[in-house]
């Protein structure tokens, strides 16, 4: 299992939420959408691409104005 952190502006998603993600591309490295716009992930390099399409929240924590949750992967 692999677990990667998103930050998400708006409290719509809870622990336990199945999430689609989508691969978007830098010149340098890759970075992550859950959709439908729930949060974004940091920048990756291209040798940690993640390669699932979906992951579960199990973990959400308020960060000033937005959430930190983190994702866990079947990888």
């Amino acid at each position: 299992m692999r677990k990667e952190v998103f930050t998400m502006e708006r409290d719509i998603a809870e622990v336990g939420d199945r999430l689609e993600i989508t691969e978007g591309r830098l010149p340098r490295a890759y970075y992550y959408t859950a959709e439908p716009a729930v949060a974004m992930s940091g920048n990756f390099a291209p040798q940690d691409r993640i390669t699932s399409t979906s992951g579960v929240i199990v973990d959400k924590v308020r960060h000033g104005s937005s959430f930190l949750i983190t994702l866990e992967f079947d990888e």
